[in-house]
């Protein structure tokens, strides 16, 4: 009952922060959970949980990781492999080694290997953290790739240097040949051994779905479990858990658009299950972080053997080391390519950028996990030297780092905050739409094409919608009119391709017949301009009803071949007027050209539809609805993320939310 209200409470505390986070936005998630986590430790009778840094890595750092490999783009990583090497091992080591020295020779009284060790669970960056702050501020894409790719790689690294210094400080034997030989065996045997098992499980379940097990719940459990499976077996092997699951991540992204293309409602429930998950272990990780800090600061603070001032001194003075490290770490190769590579230009810019990647490097819960784990005692079974001085050093550099990114890093990124003018309003609705067309075109695949392809037609014609409305009442009624007359021209050369086809005995009369009737009643639609919307409505109804699960009198002709006759000819036209409208189109009608294409370009796509037949109606339509849903939680995130940027005002955010209740309502009654 105990551990059950603990996570109760903890739950709750991270739903408050979201809250707090929403009246005050320019204060990071991260540092209100770590402040409602000092408060819930020191509040009488207050939530104390001890941290077990093997639980912590395996339950917490995992799964983490190992999404943060599944989301972040291959190519772009490989793009930055020298930078991300560079800072992730490269910078690691000299802080380790520069770092050791310095807070020995300031701290005389840790030794050298503890100082190492103090050095060593400083060095890596926390990707949470990282994560966490950059919806806040806008960083360049590169840039957080960049810093995203770092934070991946140098838990493992700066974790195998404490573990040697922790070692060292022990036994007081060290030898660096073997450190290095061992560091490479962990690495890649971290690496190898991440991407054989996540290759494996694939395959399993790639076998599963070929059995036809094809459940989406099993599949989904399969793949909550297998960061936990790989961290483990990485470390029952003796390689890097941490570079395990990296590994396991990127080779389940590489093999996504084969394994789980085909499975549309999981990829759905997948991003569903996997957001609650994150927001989750994100919360936790901060609270908890925050839950250690009293205890980590009060055993220094209350022993008279310290001066507090003098300790508060040493970590802004350890702080201001290792950001002046990382800087000149990155000033010296920023001469090379990567300058380039992270698209930054010279002079104040690249200032700017080498201030950004400096400030960015903020310490998190690994590192005061690993600093909890630092033995009590020597191999003498004298006890740990300065432990809790560490352990107090190690928590204060990260309060350090989050506030001075939380401080800095806003006041260096370009900031562009809309305020809720209605043209500015609009500005962000297209641009979502854009944004939600986009993100569908990526997640299309041959399975869901069809759907996919209406729902972003769908998309466009609001985009259209919303075009149209920055226009004056004059300027719509000539874009109407100019539009009615390239739908004319199009019929006309429907006509032409259908007198073509009857010449060559490629349709029936009676088709013949029955087409240009239909022609006849559009023209004299699209003829007359008050009509034209009118008749544009019963064109998609009519499309939409013709090969339905509904059309019975249709299906009710002298022959299937008759139909698909039909069908075929209409394409065929439709397709001769697209060439049409393209050859006509030139600088003065483009828009309306381009708005006739489209109208075709659905109207074919649901013809082909039809073609295949009744029996994928059903399905068409759940993929659909499914893809639809997709779509509006894709455009919520992206509002959320542009108010906790600063792009755009509360506000804004509020009758943007409220264009997406009305716009999900819609789509529930279509």
């Amino acid at each position: 009952m105990t551990v059950f209200l603990a996570v109760l409470v903890l739950l709750t505390i991270i739903a408050i922060s979201n809250i707090v986070h929403r009246f005050l936005p320019f204060v990071p998630v991260p540092l209100i959970q770590v402040g409602l986590g000092i408060i819930a430790a020191d509040f009488p009778g207050g939530l104390h949980i001890s941290l077990s840094p093997e639980l912590f890595f395996v339950l917490f750092i995992a799964p983490l990781l190992f999404h943060d490999g599944r989301r972040i783009p291959r190519n772009e990583l490989w793009k930055l492999r020298t930078p991300i090497l560079l800072l992730a091992f490269g910078l690691v080591f000299v802080t380790v080694l520069i770092g050791g020295y310095a807070i020995h020779w300031l701290i005389p009284q840790i030794p050298l290997a503890a100082a190492f060790s103090l050095a060593a669970i400083l060095s890596p960056t926390d990707v949470v953290a990282v994560s966490a702050l950059s919806k806040r501020i806008n960083l360049p894409k590169d840039m957080m790739r960049l810093l995203e790719g770092e934070g991946l790689m140098n838990d493992a690294s700066g974790l195998v240097a404490f573990k040697f210094a922790i070692a060292a400080a022990v036994t007081g034997a060290f030898s660096l040949s073997e450190a290095v030989l061992s560091f490479f065996i962990i690495a890649i045997g971290g690496l190898f051994s991440g991407a054989v098992l996540s290759f494996l499980i694939l395959r399993f379940r790639y076998l599963l779905r070929r059995l036809g097990m094809e459940d989406v719940t099993m599949h989904m459990l399969i793949q909550i479990l297998t960061p936990f499976v790989i961290y483990l077996a990485a470390e029952e092997l003796g390689a890097s858990g941490i570079l395990a699951v990296v590994a396991g991540g990127i080779t389940h992204a590489a093999e996504h658009d084969r394994a789980e293309s085909a499975i549309v409602k999981l990829q759905i429930v997948s991003s569903s299950t996997w957001g609650i998950i994150l927001f989750i272990l994100n919360g936790l990780v901060f609270v908890i972080l925050g839950l250690q800090m009293p205890e980590a600061l009060s055993v220094i603070f209350g022993d008279e053997a310290f001066n507090n001032a003098k300790v508060i001194s040493y970590i802004v003075l350890i702080t201001l080391l290792f950001m002046s490290l990382r800087f000149m770490w990155v000033f010296l190769f920023w001469q090379g390519n990567w300058g380039q590579q992270i698209k930054a230009a010279s002079g104040r810019d690249k200032l700017r950028s080498i201030l950004q990647i400096s400030i960015s490097g903020v310490r998190g819960a690994v590192t005061l996990a690993g600093a909890f784990s630092i033995p009590f005692v020597l191999e003498n079974g004298r006890p740990f030297p300065e432990r809790d001085l560490i352990i107090f050093l190690a928590a204060g550099v990260i309060l350090c780092t989050l506030l001075t990114a939380s401080i800095f890093l806003p006041l260096l990124s370009e900031r562009k905050v809309q305020s809720a003018a209605g043209s500015q309003l609009q500005s962000v609705r297209r641009k979502l739409m854009k944004t939600t067309i986009k993100a569908l075109k990526e997640e299309m695949n041959e399975n869901n094409r069809a759907a996919a392809l209406a729902v972003i037609s769908e998309y466009n014609e609001r985009l259209k919608g919303l075009k149209v409305e920055q226009y004056s009442l004059k300027q719509h009624l000539r874009l109407k009119k100019m539009e009615n007359k390239i739908r004319i021209y199009a019929l006309k050369a429907e006509q032409a391709e259908l007198e073509k086809m009857q010449k060559n005995k490629q349709i029936t009369d009676q088709i013949a017949h029955q087409l240009q009737e239909r022609l006849r009643e559009k023209e004299l639609l699209f003829s007359n301009p008050f009509k034209a919307d009118v008749s544009l409505m019963k064109c998609q109804h009519l499309i939409e009803s013709l090969f339905s699960a509904s059309r019975k009198q249709d299906m009710q002709r002298p022959s299937d071949r008759n139909g698909d006759m039909l069908r075929t000819s209409r394409i065929q036209m439709a397709k001769a007027a697209i060439e049409a409208v393209k050859k006509h189109m030139n600088d003065d009608n483009q828009e309306a050209s381009k708005s006739v294409i489209a109208f075709y370009r659905h109207f074919i796509l649901t013809l082909q539809h039809g073609d295949a037949g009744r029996r994928k109606s059903s399905r068409y339509e759940r993929q659909k609805k499914e893809i639809r849903l997709k779509s509006v939680q894709i455009i919520r995130n992206e509002i959320q993320q542009l108010f906790e940027s600063r792009q755009i005002s509360r506000e804004t955010a509020y009758r943007l939310r409220q264009y997406m209740n009305d716009l999900e309502a819609s789509m529930l009654y279509e």
